[in-house]
């Protein structure tokens, strides 16, 4: 329990607030068991604290953290940049509650130079702080490996974990192996390279680490061209190929420009339902992006992007040891750090480098919310639904989606369909297929208002769900004819279009009164759930139009027979092939099929006086 005098909790938190300092620092506010809830850094710590007690806060998370306060800690420092630092110093420590959550990073790799007499170069997950160094982590796994390729052809490094003290080699303890018979190795474990000369290719290779390699390059030439001048040719040669292969390397790399070098690069991202935000960090050096990383907050609360992005720079130059004097940045992130400029390019080398790390943070934002979807299908259905609300301006989610569309060819056998999405997914046992009967001719527009009239006065005496949105599938003329209806009901439903281009695909997105063109880009999600909507209702309406016209076009005089049904009909068509020879054949030939009963039915109707196709002129009728 923390030590809290005998006296009234607000009077005592008062009571320390009155008492802070104007000065720069960080706080902590504690429960009532002494555990730290909340670590928080401030230009002027009394005038930052008392925000919290002298006015009521909009955010319920805020005004939660405030009613669990006991206790106030404090800590001053010199300059804006120390409470900074140690701010984030003491939520990675404390991992208070309330504070933002930086998503742990411990499934990227790091590259490792370990703290040994002879060190090895290893790709490790673990960072054990024994004096090794450690470069990374590396978001792209293939660029780890690409830079560990490289230094395995430029330099022969020992990789087996044998402990190579001065005692043990000068004992004679250990026998060269394979990788020194195949040169990838020098042998420093028997004495055949020498300590002063192994350490100095790892000098060289911390160095490209750090991304210097336009240095290397620069120190192997020289050395190159002295060695040819000197007539050691083959010694020049072997220089030769490690500098063709650091400028291979360099040749693939991310060079943005030959004049930017040791800058820092931030961009952020906040998620749609500003519950996180995303970091990208990006460190140049000598005209090459030397360091990319991006990492992800998760917000407590509601805290602002500059508040955010303040800590990721303090995260980030802390991580990689960065002492860039320039930090290129969206927009002014509200802190001063000493000897740092922070720069908002509008154009130019530092434009270009900006709006490559929101390229960045942007795809890993998309990353991320797939792999979310691909665990929670549910939410890619939600997010799309909020999409829709969003662009028709709905009062509540669309979770109940009703299409319609009709179907006719020149006024003939007119129908209409409706398809039902509950969810953004098709709900096929409510799907309808309806006859049109009051209209003549070939009118959409009546034809659509007499279905929306028959299945929504229908819906009111049964209590039936009615639709947070209907689409037809149509321009700005359906929309109004189902709007007349519902007005006419007193049905206040949202009605939208979707109008197909002269190529018949789905183009543009219609919505209000009078109907205004919602943009819609192609090749969304939301753009493949409302053509697949679209392309139900249409499939729906045309194949009941079809299936109608089919049965129409197939009727026979067989039909007509009282007592022959489709399963009759259907197997005296398929043995027979047609109603002709139906009417011809015998009276035994049809009862072989269908019975005797019925095949007298059959011989019955067609011996019949006046029956089209027998007695007098049958052979003209044929």
């Amino acid at each position: 329990m923390s030590n809290i005098p005998e006296l009234n909790a607000s009077d005592y938190l008062k009571s320390i607030v009155s008492n802070l300092p104007d000065s720069p620092g960080i706080y902590q506010y504690l429960n009532s068991e002494g555990t730290i809830i909340y670590v928080g850094k401030a230009k002027n710590l009394k005038r930052r604290v008392s925000s919290y007690f002298n006015r009521d806060h909009q955010s319920p998370k805020t005004r939660v953290l405030v009613s669990k306060i006991a206790d106030i800690r404090y800590i001053v420092v010199k300059t804006e940049e120390d409470a900074l630092l140690l701010e984030n110093n003491l939520i990675k420590k404390y991992k208070p509650r309330y504070n933002v959550l930086l998503k742990d990073d411990k499934t990227y790799p790091s590259i490792c130079v370990r703290n040994e007499y002879f060190p090895r170069v290893l790709k490790t997950r673990r960072i054990v702080r024994d004096g090794s160094a450690y470069f990374g982590p590396y978001s792209h796994v293939q660029s780890m490996y690409a830079v560990l390729d490289l230094i395995k052809h430029l330099y022969p490094l020992r990789t087996c974990n044998l402990n190579l003290t001065p005692e043990n080699i000068r004992a004679g303890k250990f026998n060269v192996c394979l990788e020194y018979h195949i040169k990838n190795c020098a042998g420093p474990c028997v004495g055949r390279q020498s300590l002063e000369d192994y350490q100095k290719n790892i000098d060289e290779i911390k160095e490209i680490l750090k991304g210097n390699t336009r240095d290397i390059a620069r120190t192997l030439y020289r050395q190159m061209q002295q060695l040819a001048e000197e007539m050691r040719f083959e010694e020049a040669q072997l220089l030769k190929e490690k500098y063709l292969l650091i400028e291979n390397y360099r040749s693939k790399s991310e060079v943005v420009s030959s004049v930017l070098h040791n800058i820092d690069v931030f961009a952020i991202e906040e998620d749609d339902d500003r519950q996180s935000a995303f970091i990208n960090y990006l460190h140049i050096t000598n005209g090459a992006i030397n360091q990319a990383f991006t990492f992800e907050y998760k917000k407590r609360l509601n805290e602002s992007k500059e508040e955010l992005l303040a800590l990721g720079i303090a995260e980030m130059r802390t991580r990689y040891h960065s002492h860039s004097r320039e930090i290129i940045v969206p927009f002014d992130p509200g802190v001063e750090l000493a000897d740092i400029t922070f720069t908002v390019p509008v154009r130019g080398d530092k434009r270009t480098l900006l709006e490559l790390s929101q390229l960045n943070v942007k795809q890993y934002k998309a990353d991320r919310l797939k792999q979310a979807e691909k665990l929670n299908p549910e939410q890619r259905t939600t997010r799309l639904l909020k999409e829709i609300q969003q662009q028709l301006y709905l009062d509540r989610l669309p979770l109940r989606i009703e299409c319609f569309d009709n179907s006719n060819i020149q006024g003939s056998d007119p129908v209409a369909g409706c398809v039902v999405f509950v969810k953004g997914k098709p709900s096929k046992q409510d799907y309808r297929k309806y006859n049109i009967r009051t209209v003549e001719g070939p009118d959409d527009y009546a034809s659509m208002q007499e279905v929306v009239r028959r299945r929504y006065s229908r819906a009111q005496e049964e209590g039936s769900p009615l639709p947070d949105l209907i689409i037809t599938d149509g321009g700005k003329g359906q929309m109004s004819a189902v709007k007349e209806v519902l007005d006419e009901l007193g049905l206040d439903i949202p009605v939208a279009g979707l109008a197909k281009d002269n190529r018949h695909r789905t183009s543009e997105l219609l919505a209000g009164f009078p109907p205004r063109v919602i943009g819609m880009k192609q090749n969304t999600p939301l753009f493949h759930l409302l053509t697949r909507i679209q392309d139900e209702v249409h499939r729906y309406a045309i194949t009941f139009h079809r299936d109608r016209r089919s049965k129409r076009q197939v009727a026979s005089e067989l039909d007509t027979i009282k007592g022959i049904g489709d399963k009759s009909k259907t197997a005296l068509l398929r043995h027979f092939k047609s109603v002709k020879r139906v009417r011809e054949a015998p009276l035994d030939a049809l009862a072989a099929i269908v019975g005797e009963a019925k095949a007298r039915l059959v011989r019955t109707h067609f011996d019949s006086p006046g029956t089209p196709g027998t007695g007098k002129g049958a052979e003209e009728i044929r």
